[in-house]
């Protein structure tokens, strides 16, 4: 409990990490399942969720990124919190699709405020440097808090599926309350009430320099187009993954308390190949380096391709699990260094929250474009077929990180 109190930036950013990851897989470990097997979604309604999700995002993402560089981050962050526990306690108590768009909306306006404004704040409060292995640091304690979360969602889910997202958006409104008394703000300095401009005229600004920056930066540009295309597949998999795992596997034939202790299971093979690598790649050097930065991810994405490949055309449920684990471990060991990649070309820290609001808002615009191909296209083809498009859909990131590796060598 003393660990808790403390006050040092950098251990509340690691403690957030940690209890963020481990209250989102306590409630995404049976997130999926309950849509499927209780509220009993079909492939289109499962991706017009996540596209009202990602349309929420995407219209209040640079809103809520200006109220962090000009407001508070911290205030940004308790709101953000605070929001996803109401959405996700009105998502477990409801089953019904009505109120599953609903708590979308909610947390989608909740992780707005989140995004970025985390990221800046650590930047701000221990430095550039300092931030960088602190991404990593945070992604890896992040797994740890996944790996204690998903033995106890599968505990709780195997008796009561919703209950999970009930506990869990509960104990969001703990963590805000948490990041209200112990979060700090000493390096943060909002303009004084005499001279503080309006928060549009503010958005403007920070967004004018964020239009001149991204034209004068080739890097800037690449770095939000990949955003684009990553966002175009993402959805579709992220959606309907368990619709195909369950269609073409012997899975079609386990209750839902089977189903809770299969796909838990297959959570903690994921989240403990993703610790494994993570720790590995904090005692590395990558992260000061972008060369090496950039040949990991162009790496993961091939990665990513090969296999979305590969589970769309896998029968067998071997095959299926490998191809799903290479797909999950590759994107979470990516995450972080998409972050670091930002956090370095990023010009000026003022606008820092912005910035990553603008990488999000721009994947949100993937997602609502390429979510409804997808939910169509399975839908009225296969579900299988979907998830060949999402692979086609990634496929262009190969040849643009292929340019930022040549630009940058020369």
């Amino acid at each position: 409990m003393r660990i808790l109190i403390n006050k040092d930036p950098y251990a509340v950013y690691l403690y957030t990490s940690f209890l963020s990851q481990l209250l989102f897989t306590f409630i995404f470990t049976v997130n999926l399942l309950y849509h499927v097997q209780v509220v009993k979604l079909d492939p289109l309604q499962l991706v017009l969720v996540g596209t009202v999700l990602e349309l929420t995002v995407f219209l209040f993402e640079i809103p809520t990124g200006v109220l962090a560089d000009v407001k508070s981050r911290k205030l940004s962050l308790v709101i953000g919190y605070f929001l996803i526990g109401i959405g996700f306690m009105i998502e477990g108590i409801f089953p019904l699709f009505a109120a599953v768009i609903f708590s979308q909306i909610a947390w989608g306006i909740g992780y707005t405020f989140t995004s970025g404004a985390q990221q800046a704040w650590i930047a701000d409060e221990i430095g550039e440097e300092r931030a960088s292995l602190a991404f990593i640091r945070g992604a890896k304690v992040g797994k740890l808090g996944q790996l204690i979360a998903i033995p106890l969602s599968i505990l709780v889910g195997y008796y009561m599926i919703n209950l999970p997202i009930i506990i869990g958006g509960f104990c969001m409104l703990g963590l805000a309350i948490y990041l209200l008394f112990f979060m700090e703000e000493n390096n943060f300095k909002p303009l004084r009430s005499g001279k503080r401009v309006s928060t549009w005229k503010s958005m403007k600004g920070n967004m004018q320099k964020i239009v001149v920056y991204s034209k004068a930066s080739f890097v800037m540009r690449m770095l939000l187009l990949i955003a684009l295309f990553i966002g175009l597949y993402s959805e579709g998999f992220d959606r309907l993954w368990m619709t195909h795992f369950i269609d073409v596997s012997a899975l079609a034939t386990f209750t839902n308390e089977q189903l809770v202790l299969f796909m838990g299971g297959l959570q903690l093979i994921v989240v403990l190949l993703s610790f494994t690598v993570l720790h590995f790649m904090n005692r590395s050097a990558i992260h000061l380096n972008l060369r090496h930065i950039y040949v990991a991810l162009f790496i993961g994405s091939a990665l990513i391709v090969t296999s979305l490949i590969g589970f769309a055309f896998s029968a067998f449920v071997v095959s299926l699990l490998v191809f799903y684990v290479l797909i999950q471990v590759t994107r979470q060991v990516m995450y972080p260094l998409e972050d670091i990649w930002l956090n370095k070309i990023i010009p000026d820290s003022s606008t820092r929250a912005t910035f990553f609001s603008v990488k999000g808002q721009i994947d949100a615009i993937g997602q609502i474009g390429g979510g409804p191909i997808i939910g169509v296209i399975a839908s009225r083809f296969a579900v299988k077929i979907a998830i060949l498009v999402s692979a086609c859909f990634v496929m262009p990131v190969l040849y643009l990180y292929t340019v930022v590796l040549k630009k940058d060598k020369a």
